[in-house]
């Protein structure tokens, strides 16, 4: 690991996020092994110099650097628990670094198994979808030990562009919740406004311009709502996904003693999107709720 030799990375999940974030790691010169449970999805990256791995432990072998980004916790707890999980493999003065929003209490877990095996641990989600994947703008919000912050630092440069250590193992969840917890309400209010314009006979396109560079602005206004005006609900981050983190956030809420109504209520409109054949639309299909669902 010393003078020039890049650190060789494991990087295990290359879905809609994990591709283009493994890919910019490739042009930055690094060795990169790939595992996907879907192994199409890393044909891109193994055609572009990534090793296909046959499983996460496989990857893990003869890595300096695990980054992960999965679907669910549980896919997480297998990914680093598993009989073919990283933790079978990787070697003490290594670090793994879990990207997918998950579970403040599992992203502990994981820091504690990896602390008895002398092997560094981050929580490290993101935030900014699929483009901010594409154009290596992520938000990255980090929970860990600063000297392992500092030695990822470099990687997550290369793939996002505002990076913050937040606290111990599981503040870079919890912070990741906090932003899951902005959103919720904040789609439900911003379809309602859509709709509310739309039934007065204004049309919801010219409203967009009066009110998002005012105090009704927000990312979501700007970028999704357009999205959804052209019927377009192709996903950014999709409903399930976004189901889980609401579930997450809802549970660790009731943990610290925290009552959370918006919270609750955009988690059961979400419910029924995906009731409703949703699940794989992007978060902005909330819009469809109110323009053609459920009203009148």
């Amino acid at each position: 690991m010393g003078g020039m030799s890049k650190e060789r990375i494991a990087f295990i999940g290359t879905g809609v996020m994990g591709k283009s974030m493994a890919g910019h790691l490739l042009n930055a010169g690094y060795p990169v092994s790939v595992y996907n449970r879907t192994k199409s999805k890393t044909d891109d990256l193994v055609a572009r110099g990534a090793e296909w791995r046959e499983a996460p432990a496989d990857a893990a072998a003869d890595a300096d650097v695990v980054i992960t980004i999965v679907g669910f916790p549980q896919d997480v707890e297998e990914t680093y628990f598993g009989a073919q999980g990283i933790f079978q493999t990787l070697e003490s003065g290594a670090l793994v670094i879990d990207m997918t929003t998950s579970s403040p209490l599992l992203a502990k877990r994981i820091a504690e198994e990896a602390s008895k095996r002398e092997i560094g641990s981050l929580d490290a989600p993101v935030s900014g979808g699929d483009m901010g994947a594409r154009e290596a703008r992520l938000s990255i919000m980090v929970g860990g030990e600063e000297a392992d912050f500092e030695r990822a630092k470099p990687l997550f440069e290369i793939m996002g562009k505002n990076i913050h250590l937040q606290g111990p193992a599981g503040s870079g969840q919890h912070t990741k919740m906090s932003n899951q917890i902005a959103i919720a309400a904040g789609m439900v209010s911003i379809a309602e406004s859509l709709a509310y314009a739309k039934a007065s006979g204004l049309d919801p396109k010219r409203v967009l311009k009066s009110i998002e560079s005012g105090a009704a602005g927000s990312w979501s206004l700007s970028n999704l709502a357009p999205r959804a005006l052209d019927g377009n609900y192709d996903p950014g981050f999709a409903v399930k996904h976004f189901i889980k983190d609401m579930g997450i956030a809802i549970e660790s809420a009731e943990e610290l003693g925290l009552v959370m109504p918006g919270l609750k209520l955009a988690k059961s409109l979400y419910d029924s999107v995906a009731a409703d054949g949703g699940a794989d639309d992007g978060t902005h299909a909330l819009f469809r709720y109110y323009f053609e669902g459920n009203q009148g």
